[in-house]
Parts: C-alpha cells; structure tokens; sequence
C-alpha cells in the first residue's frame, strides 16, 4: 500500500522536487548576495521588498500544496472508482486513507520546511537589521510555522476532496480556504497567543508626527502606525484625555480639519502641534520580540492539532459514508 501511494504521488513529487531545487539555487545565491554588504544598515533598504515579496510567494506554497496534491488525492480517485479495486483486495478504507495522509503530509511537510528553512537563512541578516519577524507576512514564512501550514492545507485538501468527490470543486474550495485562513489568524489569533504587554504613551506632537496615520475612514480620533521598540504592536487605543475618555470627534476635527497655523513642521505639522496641546494619550498592546520562538511552536502546534482533527474526520467519513 505504501509502495501503490507512492508511485501514485510520483508525478507530482518530481515537480515538487523540480521547483525546490530551482528555489534553492535562487536562494542561496540571494544569501550569498545579501551577506556581500558590508554597510548592514543598507540592507533594509536594499532588501526589504523583496524579504516581502518572497514571504508572500511562500505564504501561496501551502495554499498550492493543498489544492494541487491534497485535493486531488481523494478526489481523483472517487470520480474513477479505482478505490472500490484497493478495497476489494482487502485493504482496510482507514489503512488506506491513513498511509496516503501520511505519504502526502510527510513529503509536503518535507518541502516546507526545506524551503522555510533556505529563506530563513537567506534573510537573516535583513531580518536582524529591520527587526521585524512578527509582521504578518514575514511570521508565516520564517522557521517551523511552514511546516504546520503545510501538513494544514494537506489534510484539508485530502478531507475536502473526501467529502467533495469532485476534483476541481475541491481544489478550488481548498485554495481559498488555506488563504483565507492565512489571512484571518495573524490578525484574529495570533496576537493573543501570550497575555500582551501594555505602555501608556503621551501624544506629543514629536509622538503624533511619528505616527503613520490619523483618523479612521469614519474620521474617528484613532492614530495609526506607532512603534514600540523591539516588539510587534497588536492594539492602540483611540486618542484619550487625560481622565481616559475617548477624544471627542468634534474636538479631534477641529485639529484634523482647522487646525490653527503655526508653521509646525513634521508629517502633521500643525493638526500634530494642535493634538500636543490637548494632553492626550494613547494606550498600545504589544508583544516583545523575544517571543518570536513561543508564538513560532504556538502557531506550528495550532496547525498541527486542526491537521490532527481533519485526519480524524476523513478517517471517520470514509469508514461510515463512502461507499
């Protein structure tokens, strides 16, 4: 059965092979490359649209990996009714499933993993200037959170072609599924892995001119964008008075819209030194960047135990309803 698994995941085991490799030599030279820079303080600004360009190739490989081998596994072989030919050679329906989610999480898992591995390497000198291992994109393409994603979408395309039995529909369904589900934990979950620390920061206007944005689409009194050294900021608070309500929204128009002229400089310049003069306040969750590795096997024991829970429910289907 291992052997019958095996030869079946050929095809699509060589183009795997095929592509790692190609992206292991552009890797490696990329490495070879980005440790050439003597001056570190150039490589963000050198490197940092490509780290995010191939972060967000590497977050597609586990949506790729589970329509394109995990759908089809199943699937394919429902549509053809060359299942009923394994089962009437006595070949037990959760033996057979077990070894293919095997054979297929093992092998994705394995490229995965190899490929995290390699970018990681790769932009570790980039990562150590900019700092900035949580952002979204670049957490899910570093270290060992891959390889959960993988053995994730894997499972998940296997089960959906089980429950599907159509292979396009599955693949389809399993695609979207995989990214929507990359979309929705870094911003829904992944912050409230660990209790977040807090910091009560004053609006000066240096703080405000600092910020990236002011209001909110509605033109609520919210500021967005300020940092907290060496941590990633998952919450600021809208702008507080100093007995902690919320600015009014006619107090922060009046800065925003009619502030009076002072000739402030900065990126705000004097909607900034209007805000610096309320007493205002901020207050920020954050998570500290030193833990970057508990988030890293939260996040790869998450994936792992849904990965665990689909496998369980194929296991149940096709014993119970496939016939």
């Amino acid at each position: 059965m291992i052997r019958m698994s095996l030869r079946q995941f050929r095809t699509q085991a060589f183009v795997g092979v095929v592509l790692l490799v190609l992206a292991a030599i552009y890797l490696v030279r990329l490495g070879v490359d980005i440790r050439a820079v003597r001056d570190p303080s150039q490589l963000p600004n050198r490197y940092a649209q490509t780290m995010l360009f191939l972060a967000a190739g590497a977050g597609l490989v586990p949506a790729f990996l589970g329509a394109f081998w995990g759908a089809p596994l199943l699937a394919r072989e429902l549509e053809n009714g060359t299942h009923r030919l394994v089962w009437n050679q006595s070949v037990p329906r959760r033996r057979w499933l077990a070894i293919k989610l095997a054979v297929l999480g093992l092998a994705g898992m394995a490229v995965a993993g190899t490929l995290s591995a390699l970018l990681t390497w790769a932009a570790a000198p980039v990562d150590q200037a900019t700092d900035d291992r949580f952002s979204a994109l670049l957490f899910g393409a570093r270290s060992i959170v891959p390889i959960g994603y993988a053995a994730f979408a894997l499972t998940l395309g296997a089960v959906t072609g089980l429950l599907v039995r159509r292979t396009l529909p599955a693949m389809a369904i399993v695609f979207l599924t995989v990214i929507a589900t990359q979309f929705a934990v870094p911003n829904l979950v992944r912050p409230h892995y660990l209790p977040a620390e807090r910091v009560t920061v004053s609006m000066t206007a240096d703080v405000v001119n600092r910020a990236r944005s002011l209001g909110s689409i509605t033109g609520g009194p919210v500021v967005g964008g300020l940092e907290v050294p060496d941590a990633w900021v998952t919450d600021t608070s809208k702008l507080l008075t100093r007995d902690g309500r919320p600015l009014s929204d006619d107090a922060f128009d009046a800065c925003f819209s009619n502030a009076p002229k002072t000739g402030a400089t900065g990126t705000f310049g004097d909607t900034a030194a209007c805000l610096g003069r309320l007493d205002l306040h901020v207050d920020i969750a954050y998570q500290p960047n030193r833990r970057f590795w508990p988030f890293q096997w939260v996040e790869l024991a998450l994936y792992l135990g849904a990965s665990a829970l689909l496998a369980a429910v194929g296991l149940w289907r096709v014993q119970r309803r496939v016939s």
